[in-house]
């Protein structure tokens, strides 16, 4: 952690959550990769995996050790550098490129294959909403695709980096700088300000205190929640609460945002004020959006609908009008109640 961060307050968050990015640990991870187990890792660690810190992983830190990273990579991790704000990027290949991913659980007579073969491309600014039945491999696609666990076979380019191949820290650092997580758990800290909740991810970067707070309250402006810095997740609601999640998911300017039943805790109206700002993100800020959800009104928002079934995409269909599109109003305004 940075020397200027101050020590957080509150509680710690949930068991198994990566404090991080906020969410739960990704079911069955790799044995390389446990889950942190209801602490704080120890200072110097790194809060994304639990084990020490990969060597300067602040914006400014050097290549990685090892073989040079391609022409135009960001050598804070040794993978290509997406556009800071929009994530936008300047070749035709896809964002995200999935060519044969499997995934097995367990070995033997137990062995369960959640994945059987995924290829699946993203380009850059899309929004894909994934959706399947319990046991789909929806879940497992999408801890995939966040680098939150690893496939059996297969591989999966980011930007043309085979990130199967990159190491545990390598990974870490394409999450914390290039991925941004909202979850349907809040899993905010509880005795917390929104605002120092939306700071933690740049805690864990080592950014100085002047621009943590510039950050976080552009960030909690930017989702309709200006005034509301200094009250703790138990003086919010529940939509504003999936607010200061979203900011917190988007403080870091990621590159890709991954929502997984965001709307899952909320009621009918708060769901539609949260998918609003979710496309507005998409379409305003160019932030690739990869959501699972099991609603179709929630899935009526992405540009694309992909459907899992037993473990591979059963069909892959564009979305020509967006339900965002319907509504070219402000954003909603906080609630207060």
């Amino acid at each position: 952690m940075s020397p200027h961060a101050p020590p957080l307050r509150g509680s710690l968050p949930p068991e198994g959550a990566d404090p991080a990015w906020g969410g739960p640990a990704p079911d069955a991870p790799s044995p390389h990769a446990p889950p942190l187990r209801g602490s704080l890792p120890p200072e110097g660690a790194d809060p994304a995996w639990g084990d020490p810190a990969p060597d300067a992983p602040s914006p400014h830190a050097p290549p990685l050790r090892g073989s040079l990273p391609p022409e135009g990579a960001d050598p804070a991790w040794g993978g290509p550098a997406p556009d800071r704000i929009t994530g936008m990027q300047t070749t035709e290949r896809p964002l995200i490129r999935l060519r044969g991913i499997t995934k097995v659980y367990g070995e033997g007579s137990t062995a369960f294959q959640a994945l059987k073969g995924v290829d699946l491309d993203i380009q850059a600014g899309d929004f894909v909403a994934i959706m399947g039945p319990s046991g789909s491999g929806k879940s497992t696609a999408m801890n995939t695709l966040g680098c939150l666990d690893t496939p059996t076979t297969g591989t999966y380019a980011f930007q043309g980096v085979q990130v199967q191949s990159l190491t545990r820290d390598q990974r870490a650092r394409l999450r914390r700088r290039y991925f941004g997580f909202v979850f349907q758990g809040f899993n905010l800290l509880a005795r917390t300000s929104a605002q120092e909740n939306v700071e933690l991810p740049l805690i864990y970067r080592g950014e100085p205190a002047t621009e943590r707070h510039a950050a976080a309250a552009r960030a909690l402006d930017s989702v309709g929640l200006k005034g509301w810095e200094h009250h703790t997740p138990a003086e919010l609601s529940g939509g504003q609460q999936q607010r200061v999640a979203i900011a917190r998911a988007i403080v870091t300017q990621p590159a890709v945002l991954l929502a997984d039943e965001p709307t899952g805790n909320l009621d009918t109206q708060r769901s539609k004020e949260i998918m609003e700002l979710i496309w507005r993100l998409n379409a305003d800020h160019g932030i690739t959006v990869l959501m699972v959800t099991h609603e179709p009104e929630m899935a009526a928002y992405a540009k694309r609908i992909v459907r899992f079934v037993d473990g591979v995409v059963a069909s892959d269909t564009p979305n020509p009008h967006p339900a965002g599109l319907h509504d070219t109003a402000a954003p909603p305004t906080a609630e207060v109640h």
